[in-house]
């Protein structure tokens, strides 16, 4: 039996305790107490439905083994990858070399979404048929679908299946070869931005769309006020339609840009406006979901500056402890609201759980000292990335462990130390 003071109840930390059996949570009455976390704060499992794992194509930046370790980590028993692969999974003979890859490797449930076009190129629908059995959904992550008739068409194929579509919203002829915000920071250094229209212009248009088909619809990483915006008001509308943002983009805004590629990702970081906007937008329940976009590359890819590094930074072990201090404990945004953007609402959404430590639900939960402060050091993360702009920065909440359907899929040396309980075991 689990028990502890600091257990999620689905609305705070209290006493609670729960037993597992084959993975599965159950009644504890009559169970003789095996585990106290006394002390610590014992959280579902979180879920990410935006992450790169890189594999295959790209294992030189990282691998299903050492995503999923590091999503274990940072807490999180659930991920869904996106398709930027090589081979892109646009049939189910491409979708197939990522399964077999995570069936073989990962630690924790990890959902692909295939592709929506043919190679991300556009121009031709991918085989929705043949990948919608399990898959997490549809994306073409990293390019926006340009063409408002394939996207349509997409939508409406989609919504036979009882699919999702997870749509990168980027107008390509709004970028005007920008990589970061067309804001202060690039106007003082010199920098080519990214305009906030690129962004919400393709949202308005998919939000038209969505309304039309009924389908449902679920946009990427959004960094604009006017996206909050536009989608506020789709909701009050009935629309079918959820958001995610990231942890830096509700942390950081473009004044605090530094001339190093660990400040580049896609969308950018963007104005103060922008950030505070988003925060609203999460504290109401507009955007539905924090989502890290985990993105590694190699030290040489983000070791270019602001200007020619790649874009994508690492988040899946900073993305709890980073919200936690910054948005939590200043009485920002209420720690619900932060557990339910990791937990219920992204999982529900996609249909890949409940989210709770319930009876009858699977035994996926997370372990945390939730008065650990420490320095985040790049050097210490189970990811082969190391670009995250917040190297350096002051954290609060270390994770102890991670349980993913009963089995222990991370846990700290102190707590093996304490509890007699090792990687690998079943609880």
């Amino acid at each position: 039996m689990i028990s502890g003071n600091r257990i999620w109840n689905g609305s705070e930390l209290e006493q609670r305790s729960f037993s597992i059996r084959d993975g599965i949570i159950v009644n504890s009455k009559g169970d003789k107490a095996s585990v106290d976390f006394d002390g610590l704060a014992v959280f579902p499992g979180f879920a990410d439905v935006h992450v790169h794992f890189r594999e295959p194509g790209f294992s030189y930046k990282e691998t299903i083994r050492t995503g999923s370790m590091a999503a274990a980590k940072g807490g999180y028993t659930t991920v869904c990858t996106m398709p930027n692969l090589n081979p892109v999974p646009d049939s189910r003979e491409h979708l197939q070399v990522q399964l077999d890859a995570i069936a073989k490797d990962a630690c924790i449930r990890v959902f692909p979404f295939g592709s929506i076009t043919v190679g991300q190129a556009g121009e031709v629908l991918a085989d929705l048929d043949g990948m919608a059995e399990g898959t997490a959904g549809f994306s073409d992550d990293g390019k926006g679908v340009q063409d408002p008739g394939m996207m349509k068409n997409a939508m409406e194929k989609a919504k036979a299946l009882g699919k999702m579509i997870s749509a990168h919203c980027e107008v390509n002829d709004l970028l005007y070869g920008g990589y970061i915000h067309d804001g202060e920071y690039a106007k003082a250094h010199g920098h080519r931005g990214i305009s906030s229209e690129s962004e919400w212009k393709m949202i308005e248009r998919d939000i038209a769309l969505a309304e039309e088909v009924g389908c449902a619809y679920h946009v990427c990483h959004i960094s604009t006020k006017e996206s909050v915006e536009l989608i506020r008001d789709a909701k009050a509308r009935g629309v079918n339609i959820t958001c995610e943002t990231g942890p830096h983009y509700l942390v950081f805004c473009d004044r605090q840009l530094q001339e190093d590629g660990r400040f580049k990702m896609n969308p950018p970081i963007r104005s103060r406006e922008d950030r505070d906007t988003l925060v609203a937008g999460l504290a109401d329940g507009t955007i539905d979901c924090i989502a890290t976009d985990h993105a590694p590359h190699s030290a040489e890819e983000k070791g270019r500056g602001l200007e020619k590094s790649a874009m994508g930074v690492v988040g899946l072990e900073t993305a709890f402890p980073v919200l936690y201090r910054e948005l939590v404990l200043p009485g920002i945004v209420p720690l619900k609201t932060v557990v339910d953007a990791l937990t219920v609402n992204p999982l529900t959404r996609f249909g890949l759980g409940s989210g709770t430590l319930a009876e009858g639900e699977r035994a996926d939960f997370t372990v945390w000292d939730l008065d650990a402060e420490y320095t985040v050091d790049p050097e210490t993360f189970a990811t082969m990335g190391r670009a995250t702009p917040f190297a350096g920065e002051t954290v609060q909440g270390r994770c102890m462990m991670t349980v993913c359907g009963g089995r222990v899929v991370y846990v700290q040396e102190e707590m093996t130390k304490r509890y007699g309980i090792k990687e690998g075991d079943i609880l």
